[in-house]
């Protein structure tokens, strides 16, 4: 009897799917690019295979680790789709990576071959290049490196047959290896199979996007939003509209040029986009679907002046959105509710549930095998914990409501504890963007003179204005509990950021409290408990 939640080759496994498309949709749109390029099934498969071709005259085979580091486009794109087509496991490393991080990824991945753009080989001369013996190089090579280096559209070209596979390519073999952000310490290779990245964003899982959609991808190809949505499409035979980094200015008119239906939007992205000046250009497109997270005060406004339906997720490299919303969720703050195939608790440290409405971790498992990710890359004891009593422990704390909704409140390093309340950095950020000349922010605990927590922001201004801290305290202390408001602000002209746009709070942390900190209580400015009679 075959069990439907493990589903065949031809459905999951890039290979397959590209031959599977290129039959049934030949002449369908895959791909759109800003400079006008577009490619069709046919095409997509006509460019896959000469590259997968030359990879493997350069060693590639089934199985091995072949390292990615690349822009963002069509290099990228296919490089991916060709490695997969190999049977080998797609490893990309994060374009800012350098020194140390650089050579703890090169040493951590195992990979011998890595094809990289030009411009970022100069910093592989100051690292120990571990296992990396061949480079496929994109753009002119000028770098000095005592590797055996081959011009990627000379590969790209290989007229050669390709190899037969030693065996089928499984839906549980391993298809990439994605380094977290790092956020918190060294990058881990967070193991994917081909279920996984399936079930990830699958039909089954966005039941909401459909092989009539084109997604915008706005995203790096090192990162799950970027890589998941990409094979996402694919799974459904559907399309993407490529764009070459978010960018507030270009955003509309791309999607307006691409027919984009279906875009990912981090919630500063669309807190970006909505303080743009209003135009009757607004609804004038075909956008239609937006996941924005997180989901802020803002999805409302987005809706009304876009026209376009907004859904929020949960989601993380290891999982597979386990918490989905529907359209347009009137509940503020939440990530939304289970989804079906998955089970998720939230507990205390000793992994027993906590009770309706208290705050917990969440720990998730999914009733398909290989639904979420294996581990993490020569890390056992990382593997083991997150694993710990057979559920995975995502390291975010949330809380449930009697209705079923889920809600972010920290994670579990992010907290902060003042005066015996804990404090999410979340709910006091979604307080803080809510001002208007905010466009971004980070709230963290710094250590006072008495050893305690204090509150503190950094903010970044929107273009052409400034922040007055005393009128953002004052817009604060209306919309707080006293214990939240912040103590120090810190205006900055951007946030340290990974190139996923994640915030480096553990940077902004690690400064404490730095001489450009405005100090509420140098100005004598005092919160105090309201008394409720």
């Amino acid at each position: 009897m075959h069990d439907h939640r493990v589903v065949s080759r031809e459905t999951c496994v890039t290979r397959y799917l590209l031959h599977r498309w290129a039959e049934e949709f030949s002449g369908k749109t895959f791909a759109v690019f800003e400079n006008g390029e577009t490619w069709t099934y046919a095409e997509l498969l006509a460019k896959v295979l000469p590259l997968a071709s030359g990879l493997a005259d350069q060693t590639v085979k089934q199985g091995d680790n072949v390292g990615v580091w690349l822009f963002d486009g069509r290099e990228a794109i296919l490089t991916f789709f060709a490695i997969n087509y190999l049977g080998a496991v797609f490893v990309p490393f994060n374009t800012a990576y350098k020194g140390q991080l650089l050579e703890h990824v090169l040493a951590n991945s195992d990979a011998d071959v890595l094809i990289a753009h030009s411009q970022l080989l100069p910093r592989l001369q100051r690292v120990d290049l571990a296992s990396i013996n061949r480079v496929v190089c994109v753009g002119r090579c000028d770098a000095n490196l005592e590797l055996q280096i081959a011009d990627y559209a000379s590969v790209a070209n290989c007229a050669q047959s390709i190899p037969d596979l030693e065996r089928p390519i499984e839906p549980w073999d391993t298809q990439s290896i994605i380094y977290t952000s790092g956020t918190t310490g060294p990058s881990k290779g967070v193991l994917s199979s081909y279920l996984h990245i399936f079930t990830n964003a699958g039909p089954e899982t966005w039941h909401f996007v459909n092989t009539d959609d084109r997604f915008l991808i706005n995203m790096p190809i090192f990162h799950i939003g970027g890589m998941g949505v990409i094979f996402s499409m694919l799974a459904r035979g559907g399309s993407i509209a490529v764009m070459d980094g978010f960018s507030t200015e270009r955003f509309w008119p791309f999607v307006r040029k691409s027919q984009a239906t279906a875009v990912f939007l981090l919630g500063v992205m669309s807190t970006y986009l909505l303080k743009q000046s209003a135009s009757f250009e607004d609804k004038n497109h075909r956008l239609r679907v937006a996941f924005m997270v997180p989901l802020t005060e803002a999805s409302v406004d987005f809706t009304e002046r876009f026209g376009v339906d907004v859904y929020t997720i949960f989601n993380m490299t290891e999982v597979s959105s386990p918490i989905v919303s529907e359209p347009n969720p009137g509940v503020r703050g939440t990530c939304g509710k289970k989804r079906e195939g998955v089970d998720v608790r939230l507990v205390d440290d000793n992994d027993c549930e906590v009770r309706i409405g208290d705050v917990g971790e969440m720990i998730v498992r999914t009733d398909r095998p290989w639904g979420m990710n294996h581990g993490y890359y020569k890390n056992a004891e990382a593997t083991a914990t997150a694993w710990r009593n057979g559920w995975f422990h995502t390291g975010d704390c949330f809380r449930q409501d009697q209705d079923g909704y889920f809600y972010f409140v920290d994670r579990l390093t992010d907290s902060i504890r003042r005066r015996g309340e804990n404090i999410s950095s979340f709910e006091v950020e979604a307080e803080v963007l809510a001002f208007p000349a905010v466009r971004e922010t980070a709230a963290y605990a710094v250590a006072n003179e008495n050893g305690e927590d204090d509150v503190m922001l950094a903010v970044a201004p929107v273009d052409g204005t400034s922040i007055d801290e005393a009128e953002l305290l004052d817009f604060l202390i209306e919309r707080m509990a006293h214990f939240m408001v912040p103590r120090y602000i810190r205006v900055l002209a951007d946030l340290p950021k990974t190139p996923s746009s994640k915030v480096l709070k553990h940077q902004l942390r690690s400064e404490g409290i730095t001489a450009d900190a405005w100090d509420r209580e140098l100005h004598n400015i005092k919160v105090k408990r309201e008394n409720l009679n």
